[in-house]
């Protein structure tokens, strides 16, 4: 769900983004450009009104009057000449009664009365003339003159520290006739904007500086006027360009909306009517260059690829409907290959047998196969081909009629595994193979002659015991190679006993948790079932498979037989005394 919100969340379409961050850095650049552009105007105002005519004319006053170069150097020597520990308090009596001598100097008594005057005309707050003594890093006030004021605002040689980056604004070289300001905050007079600019001696070097403050009741009417036109115009902006993002977003989102939405209505109205053929999408003609126009040809493709599959889906149907029933009817011939009456022969009595196939699929790869050879030689064969469907059904069907022919023709059991391996083998090109067991009974004497091709151990039940894994010779599977060679051997079976054949199907069917049934559970249903007649085996070991599989896919063709001897000396009594020769 985290996921699906994320999505949503960045599905804004190209164009609307683009719109807003256009509209985002407008924004930005006009507020910086009218930021600068109103603080210079802020700025250039209060100098222009406050700082530069009345700092000049000042500086006017001082270089005309004389003087100032020798009264400035003497407040300076006086100001280097106090203790430390007095000069720290520049309000106390000690430190000020320094300067008394100098307020009757004859360029303060010159300079006064031109000042005053001066201030009376004058819209800036007040002015000063200092100097910066670098061996203090002070800022040493020689005259201070306020309008509205007789005198001089503080005492000659007040001073205040400040920063030499700051002064150097003054004290550096200065083109004829410019001044120079820099906003400061101190404690003892807050924040100010000051102008100045350099009064020069007779040598032309810097004797001192004229100054003035700018008034801060001008500077916080002009902030706050800048300020209102500020949020005014951008407030205007906002409006404008929301009038815009209303129009295009109409245009870029609400128009192509509705024409998908129209035609999203419209195919499924269409489909429920029947007219499959009818396009929908094919003209809408979204040109928005975003996800939208995406969405439409998306739309557009996903209405031919539907209609083609459609048309796909019904062919492909009735294809699997044929496929169906020919396969259906495979199933059925192979069925019928295998021996499927019980009992196959009803007037023999030297034996009772039973045989099943499952197949995992529709056809299997499993046979199995009983026939007499003659009145008093009986073959079984149990054979397990390699793969699974329809082409191990066909191998199988080869392969059984191969193996019965063989048989038939009278070899011995090893020979007609040979001679079924060298056929096979000249015309496997798809390299598949069959594990085989081969047995003849003679029904004289019960003994069984046998091969094994690969394929499971047999298990044998003797008369009166319980059924047993008989570990036999095993040779190379049929089909894999040529020119294999086959053990043979025999065992007997006395009257009473039984032979269970079966492949894999059985041992290795796998349940839900990947067990295999394996070969001691199917011994043990087996001996479950040891006197009843082989259809009633089958059935157990198949009741006891199925349980142990439980919900599971059938992993394999389970095909099994179960043959009971019985002597033909003992045929119609109770007997169960070993065969005689």
């Amino acid at each position: 769900m985290a996921e699906e919100k994320k999505r949503r969340r960045r599905s804004l379409p190209k164009g609307i983004r683009r719109l807003v961050l256009v509209v985002s850095l407008v924004i930005f650049i006009i507020a910086t450009i009218m930021s600068y552009v109103f603080l210079n105007l802020e700025v250039d105002t209060m100098m222009a009104i406050d700082g530069n005519t009345s700092t000049a004319a000042i500086k006017v006053l001082v270089e005309e009057a004389g003087g100032f170069e020798d009264y400035a150097n003497k407040v300076l020597s006086i100001y280097r000449s106090i203790p430390e520990d007095i000069r720290v308090n520049v309000d106390s009596p000690e430190y000020r009664a320094y300067f008394e001598g100098m307020k009757e100097d004859p360029f303060i008594k010159e300079i006064s009365p031109l000042v005053l005057e001066l201030t009376h005309t004058a819209s800036f707050q007040d002015f000063y003339l200092a100097m910066y003594d670098v061996g203090t890093s002070a800022i040493v006030y020689l005259l201070d003159f306020s309008e509205n004021m007789s005198s001089y605002v503080c005492p000659i040689g007040e001073w205040e520290s400040v920063e030499k980056e700051e002064i150097d604004t003054f004290l550096g070289e200065l083109p004829a006739g410019e001044l120079r300001f820099f906003a400061s905050s101190s404690e003892r007079y807050g924040s100010v904007l000051t102008c100045g600019t350099q009064i020069e001696g007779p040598d032309g070097e810097v004797a001192g500086l004229a100054m003035s403050d700018v008034s801060r009741l001008i500077l916080g009417a002009l902030t706050g006027i800048f300020t209102a036109i500020y949020f005014v115009v951008l407030a205007i902006l906002l409006v404008i360009i929301i009038l815009i993002t209303r129009v295009v977003m109409k245009r870029r989102i609400a128009v192509p909306i509705r024409k998908i939405s129209t035609a999203v209505e419209s195919y499924a109205k269409g489909r429920q009517s029947g007219e499959q053929d009818k396009l929908y999408f094919q003209n809408l003609n979204v040109k928005t260059r975003d996800e939208l126009e995406e969405l439409s040809g998306v739309l557009s493709e996903m209405e031919t690829d539907i209609t083609v599959y459609e048309k796909n889906l019904v062919f492909a149907t009735a294809e699997r409907e044929r496929f169906r029933t020919e396969l259906s009817v495979a199933t059925g011939i192979q069925a019928e290959m295998l021996p499927n009456i019980f009992p196959p022969y009803p007037d023999r009595s030297e034996f009772e047998i039973y045989a099943s196939m499952n197949p995992a699929k529709e056809v299997g790869g499993d046979f199995y196969d009983f026939f007499l050879i003659d009145d008093e030689h009986f073959a079984l064969v149990m054979a397990d081909v390699s793969g699974k469907g329809i082409p191990a059904a066909l191998f199988m069907m080869s392969a059984m009629i191969i193996v019965k022919n063989l048989a038939s023709e009278g070899y011995q059991a090893h020979e007609v595994l040979e001679k079924a391996n060298e056929q096979i083998c000249k015309t496997n090109r798809l390299d598949m193979f069959v594990t085989v067991w081969f047995g003849i009974l003679d029904l004289r004497s019960g003994v069984i002659t046998a091969a094994n091709a690969g394929h499971e151990y047999p298990i044998v039940r003797h008369a009166g015991g319980d059924y047993e894994l008989m570990k036999d010779k095993h040779g190379f599977v049929v089909g894999g190679m040529e020119g294999v060679h086959y053990k043979e051997y025999s065992f007997t079976l006395e009257s009473g006993s039984s032979l269970f054949l079966y492949t894999d199907g059985a041992p290795e069917a796998t349940n839900a948790n990947d067990e295999l049934f394996g070969t001691d559970r199917l011994i043990a249903a087996l001996n479950t079932a040891k006197d009843k007649n082989p259809e009633e085996v089958l059935r157990t070991v198949s009741t006891a498979v199925q349980a142990f599989v439980g919900e599971a896919p059938q992993f394999d063709d389970l095909t099994m037989m179960c043959v009971n001897f019985v002597h033909p000396s003992c045929s119609g009594q109770d007997c169960s005394d070993p065969i005689k020769a």
